[in-house]
């Protein structure tokens, strides 16, 4: 018979670190965290690797600084404790990662260049960077400002710089700044 893991409860270890990821990109916070504390104490280490690969492979933005900050947290008050402690900052870890805002993009584009390579044989992978390679993508006129030799010999100011990369922004948030005359 196979050694099977299994947390305090007697769940399987790798049905209860599924759940917790799928539960999590369902936004179910409820069953998240239950899982999540299912592998506390005796599977903390690997609870937070998990809720980091969460954060990287189902969440939009950069919410993988906060669990990394939690796990700080976690580890600092756990430096001198006897018994684990400080489960609350693996549950704020899940309620986070549920309430984030989901995109499988970063999973989907590892997945896709890595199968990608995978199909190819080694001559094939090479074609493919050579011609990669062979595409030599032509300067963009913006980067010619004030910051570069040929922008400074064009005339650019820095007043033209903030304007011009203020109009680039893409996705824009609203900024203390809105209004100010550049």
């Amino acid at each position: 018979m196979a050694f099977e893991l299994k947390t305090e409860g007697g769940y399987d270890f790798y049905e209860v670190a599924s759940a917790l990821q799928k539960a999590c990109r369902r936004g179910d916070v409820r069953l998240a965290g239950f899982m999540a504390l299912e592998l506390f104490p005796k599977y903390a280490t690997y609870c937070w690797k998990r809720l980091l690969t969460i954060s990287a492979e189902d969440c939009h933005g950069l919410i993988t600084q906060e669990i990394m900050a939690l796990k700080q947290g976690f580890d600092f008050v756990n430096e001198s404790s006897k018994k684990p402690a400080g489960r609350v900052f693996i549950s704020k870890a899940v309620i986070l990662l549920c309430e984030a805002k989901h995109s499988r993009d970063a999973d989907l584009l590892s997945n896709y260049i890595h199968d990608k390579r995978m199909q190819l044989d080694d001559g094939e992978v090479e074609r493919l960077f050579e011609e990669v390679r062979k595409e030599k993508p032509a300067i963009p006129e913006y980067v010619f400002d004030c910051h570069t030799i040929k922008g400074k010999k064009r005339g650019m100011t820095k007043q033209q710089f903030f304007i011009d990369e203020e109009k680039a922004l893409v996705n824009k948030q609203p900024s203390l700044f809105d209004g100010l005359e550049l």
